[in-house]
Formats: structure tokens, sequence, C-alpha cells
């Protein structure tokens, strides 16, 4: 079982590393764990997302922006450093991925992150935007419960991509997310390595 998608406070290994990383154009020095998912670095779909956020939706200048499923805050932090206007939601189960996307927050210079613990998210917050590189490995029954909570909480002209491998599903996933969400058009924007970019687009 992945500790890092089901257990607030994992049992595994807590050491951390020094992880050097180039995100939206600057080469950081973060911490990393190998108790969160890919702690070793950037892992193939993350990658392939922030190479293809110029085929997704670009949100406002001041956007909410949420990462879903920080882990050490690769998404959270190319947001906050493409759009320092915007305020950054990042949200993850696991305490220790909430530790390191905080902590390289500060590295990084960030101060527009905040990072929070899935039921700390005000009840009546909705997002502009919606990056996430979803826990495919939950299952699908808890995935579409997941998928759909937090889609809820888009504004109307708000905007979800997410990056799912070909063999994991994306396609059928983009089907049913077009069944589920028939106010919304789900498209498949980019395509890389044996991913797919899926985009929720706005209510229509």
């Amino acid at each position: 079982m992945d500790e890092h998608y089901f257990t607030p406070s994992p049992a595994t290994d807590a050491r951390r590393f020094p992880l050097r990383v180039r995100l939206a154009g600057r080469d950081l020095d973060l911490v990393s764990s190998a108790s969160v998912f890919s702690g070793h670095g950037l892992d193939k779909a993350t990658a392939v997302l922030l190479n293809r956020l110029d085929e997704i939706s670009e949100p406002p200048a001041d956007a909410r922006i949420l990462d879903l499923g920080c882990g050490w805050g690769p998404i959270s932090l190319t947001a906050a450093l493409t759009h320092p206007a915007a305020e950054v939601w990042a949200v993850d189960v696991s305490e220790r991925a909430r530790e390191l996307t905080a902590e390289n927050a500060e590295r990084a210079g960030i101060t527009s992150l905040r990072v929070v613990a899935p039921d700390e998210v005000p009840e009546d917050l909705r997002f502009d935007a919606i990056w996430s590189n979803p826990p495919i490995r939950i299952g699908k029954p808890a995935l579409h419960e997941l998928l759909l909570q937090w889609i809820a909480r888009l504004t109307a002209e708000g905007t979800a991509a997410l990056v799912v491998g070909k063999n994991l599903g994306a396609d059928p996933l983009a089907r049913w997310l077009g069944e589920q969400l028939p106010e919304r058009d789900v498209a498949k924007v980019a395509s890389a390595k044996g991913f797919r970019v899926l985009e929720v687009g706005p209510a229509r």
C-alpha cells in the first residue's frame, strides 16, 4: 500500500534529503523525503503537466489556484512562481507532504502559498483553477469521489487540469467526468510520454 496516499502520519522513514529541481524556469534547492509521493524527484506525470501549462486555460492573474495532492510541492510552487499575484492552496492528506511543501515554499521565497489538510479548506471557498496529478492508485470509487468533491468547488468560470497516465485510465476517466459534469466540457488538451492532460472547462 502507498502510505502517502492514505495516511495522514505515515510510519515510513521521514528523513529528509536535498532536492535540486528546476521549476518555472528556476533552479531551486529544496528538500524532500522518501515518505511522500515521488520523493526523489519530479515524476513524469507532473513534469508533463508543468511542461504543458501553456495548453491549458490561463487563470486570472489574481486567481485562487488549488494543488490537489501537493506532495513535496512541485505543482503549487510552480503555480505560485508563475502567478505571483495568485492565492495558491496546497492540499494533501499527508502531514509530511504539507511540511515539505511549506518548507520548500519558504526556500523558494514564496509567501502566497497556503498549505493545509483537506478539511482545513473553508467550505465556502471557491477556486479559479485546480492543477493536479491526482492519486489514481487510491482506486476508482475513492478517486471519483475526490474529483467530484473538489471540482464542485470551482467557480463557474473555473477550470481543472488533471494529468493521468493513459495506461491508468485517462481516457475512461475523461468520459466519466464528461458524463458526471454535463454543464462543463471535458477535453484532452495535451498528450506526452504516455500521459494525458485532461481539462474540465468552465460551466456553460
